[in-house]
């Protein structure tokens, strides 16, 4: 399993509160990387917990750093718009 970062926590939360279209426009390449190679599984594993029902640890995770559902259903939406494949 992946372990959560400082910056993937950054990341997250980053995501949750910004508009896609202005992130888009500063990402480069090394950003999307690291939205693909390592958020990208955390918030895939996080939806499939509360999509699907399977116990991946990440909804307690994200929660005791702060990330509840209402920022993680913001971040996967931001993330889909950014090109990153959540399902």
């Amino acid at each position: 399993m992946t372990e959560l970062s400082l910056e993937d926590i950054e990341f997250i939360k980053i995501l949750a509160t910004s508009d896609a279209t202005i992130l888009q426009a500063g990402m480069n390449e090394a950003t999307r990387h690291r939205l693909d190679e390592q958020v990208g599984v955390i918030l895939r594993e996080y939806y499939r917990e509360n999509t699907m029902g399977t116990q991946t640890g990440w909804t307690k995770k994200l929660s005791k750093v702060g990330i509840d559902e209402d920022d993680g259903k913001a971040a996967i939406a931001c993330a889909r718009r950014l090109g990153i494949d959540i399902s």
